[in-house]
């Protein structure tokens, strides 16, 4: 190790970042695998810093960042999350997931302390990570997801310094490298869903009437059960855009995929699920349909290139039921 401080960075973030030469470009494959070798002399610089007392770095954790609980010079509790040049680098990552949370300010999501985005670090108030909405039982689940989403959506622009226009992509740029990546990548057997994927992004974004902050990564597992007097449940690590309420509610259909494979009739009770998230919501079904369709594609065609053959045939065989 570069550093004093011993550090063993969780499987799952070795594993993500490693995954990425298969699909995010070499370039960023080797940026990954250096910022590994990095992190331990990252850790100890950002505790020395901002004066924290390490407790622990939480495992599994997550794949697209180092998650430590903390302790502040006053001794309360924080989360200390460095973020990996996972997709795009760390300064621009640090960048949007700050102004997003900055613009909710602790409503319905997880509060920022402070930040430094030429690391890619973020001191965050400390949730209960090891308890997701998915402890719940399925209904309870997604009950609650849908009250903790629909506190996300509010329009990017606040007073003073709170407005995330101007650091925050949209769901149209966003998707157009995906879709890029999906003209370039999906093996043959997949074309027909493919492109029937890429005519309903083209539709959908064709006749687009909404523009709010999404999570962008809004799922179960992202919603932590928090000690905060505002809300039992609060969201973390999103991955910010501007666009309609539908894109990211699309996620959240296919929560608990492998539960939902193994349950009898799997396509009419995705169906449902879809259908009863939307009008719990007042989205389009139609527009949620098309998101969830266009994502699971995407998601299943990476998850492909990367040598993860079961879980991509698991979520294209999710799109083909919609």
């Amino acid at each position: 190790m570069p550093s004093g401080l011993p550090l063993d960075p969780p499987q799952r973030l070795v594993r993500a970042l490693g995954a990425q030469h298969g699909h995010a470009g070499d370039e960023l494959g080797r940026a990954g695998e250096s910022w590994l070798e990095g992190l331990p002399a990252l850790l100890e610089r950002t505790l020395e810093r901002w004066e924290l007392t390490l407790e622990r770095v939480v495992s599994p954790g997550g794949r697209s960042s180092l998650v430590s609980l903390v302790r502040q010079a006053d001794g309360s509790p924080a989360a200390l999350k460095l973020l990996a040049p996972y997709l795009y680098d760390v300064r621009e990552r640090a960048e949007k997931e700050e102004a997003a949370l900055a613009r909710w300010n602790g409503w319905g999501a997880v509060r920022l302390l402070r930040s430094e985005a030429e690391d890619g670090a973020l001191l965050l108030e400390r949730l209960h990570g090891e308890m997701s909405l998915r402890s719940l039982p399925e209904a309870k689940a997604m009950l609650e997801a849908a009250s903790a989403a629909r506190r996300l959506w509010v329009s990017p622009d606040g007073s003073g310094d709170e407005g995330a226009a101007g650091l925050v992509g949209t769901v149209a740029s966003h998707t157009a490298a995906s879709a890029d990546f999906l003209r370039s990548s999906t093996p043959e057997e997949v074309w027909p869903l493919r492109d029937e994927a890429l005519e309903l992004r083209e539709a959908l974004l064709a006749d687009a009437s909404e523009e709010v902050l999404l999570h962008g990564d809004f799922r179960q597992g992202a919603v932590l059960a928090a000690d905060a007097e505002r809300a039992p449940w609060l969201a973390a690590g999103p991955d910010p855009l501007l666009g309609e309420r539908a894109y990211d509610l699309s996620r959240l259909v296919r929560d608990r995929l492998h539960d939902l494979v193994a349950s009898p009739g799997a396509a009419a009770a995705t169906r449902r699920r879809l259908h009863k998230l939307a009008d719990s919501l007042e989205v389009d079904r139609e527009r949620l349909r098309g998101w969830s369709l266009y994502r699971a594609v995407e998601s299943g065609v990476r998850h492909l290139r990367s040598g993860y053959r079961e879980d991509g045939e698991l979520l294209l065989e999710f799109a083909g039921w919609l």
